[in-house]
């Protein structure tokens, strides 16, 4: 088995090669997602020519996915002209192999469902906190997608009703409030030499730092109080470069446990745990499923969670 995997967001395109056992030839490029769409398919196509002969692609991509068609359903203006596009049918066409195309963070909840932090887990949430912040919802071993294929969007809970604006997409709600985009912006209004996440953590001890930084967690935490009432997971799994920082995942925990109404109380808080390779993983399990694999000489069936459900990355067992 050998499948091409690429995992497109608004600033980097990563790629990668799995062979059933482990995810080799990591490699990562810039999108220049301004130039469009269409110059993101013609960049997707020379990558994946680099990669010689295999025999699937999985697609993990930033944008709502109509994963059935393959294609993007909606994309934002950070990726101008995407939406629409006809991923499926264009690398197809391409490379003469079947194709799986999913949204990002469900991709990396199904890449964290079979070989990272959820396995074992079929009732789970999935938050990725980055330039916004990106969910998905995992019932009973499957993504819930809605009905446009948008469902789990949690970046659009409501948390501040008064700072609502008409016709400004997401005003008032989570990802304004809670993203890493959020805490960069309060604490460049105390220091504005502190423009990222390494900074602002390298400044962790001065006092005014901290504060901000402890009022961003709190935001994090209301929208995760209401996801906990809402759907009462058994596990809820935390993503995004920022928290690998271990003291928002004890903050989180705790402050979130003190405000859970008692009967709440049994969902663990947990770090994802493969880290940028999740939506990797997730597409090539996806794209497993279009490979036919001998189970006898005379039968043939999908390749999937079957095979390779206990597979680690890396090669580990």
């Amino acid at each position: 088995m050998r499948i091409a995997v690429l995992d497109i967001g608004g600033t980097s395109i990563k790629s990668g090669i799995w062979d059933g056992n482990r995810l080799d030839e990591f490699k990562e490029w810039d999108t220049n997602a301004s130039r469009g769409g269409g110059y993101l398919m013609e960049r997707a196509k020379e990558i994946l020519h680099i990669y010689g002969a295999f025999d699937a692609i999985g697609i993990s991509t930033a944008g709502q996915v109509d994963d059935q068609a393959g294609k993007i359903y909606y994309a934002n203006d950070n990726i101008p002209y995407y939406t629409g596009m006809e991923i499926r049918a264009v690398l197809e066409n391409e490379f003469g192999v079947p194709v799986a195309v999913e949204n990002d963070v469900n991709a990396a909840a199904i890449g964290e469902l079979y070989f990272g932090a959820a396995r074992g887990r079929e009732n789970f949430l999935c938050l990725t906190y980055g330039t916004g912040v990106g969910g998905a919802l995992v019932l009973e071993g499957s993504i819930y997608r809605g009905d446009t294929f948008s469902g789990a969007s949690f970046g659009g809970i409501v948390v501040h009703p008064e700072a609502i604006q008409e016709n400004v997409e997401f005003s008032g709600c989570y990802e304004k409030y809670a993203s890493t985009t959020a805490l960069v912006r309060r604490v460049m209004a105390v220091d504005a030499s502190l423009d990222n996440g390494r900074k602002i953590f390298e400044a962790f001890e001065r006092p005014e730092i901290r504060a901000e930084i402890d009022g961003w967690i709190d935001e994090i935490v209301y929208g995760l109080i209401t996801l906990i009432h809402i759907f009462n997971p058994s596990d809820i799994l935390l993503g995004g470069g920022i928290l690998e920082q271990k003291y928002i995942i004890r903050e989180v925990r705790r402050r979130v446990n003190k405000n859970l109404s008692d009967g709440f109380r049994g969902t663990e808080i947990r770090q994802a745990r493969l880290g940028n390779q999740a939506g990797l993983l997730g597409a090539a399990w996806l794209a497993s499923n279009l490979i036919p694999c001998r189970a006898e000489p005379d039968e043939a069936r999908p390749c999937g969670a079957s095979d390779i459900r206990d597979a680690r990355m890396g090669g580990e067992k």
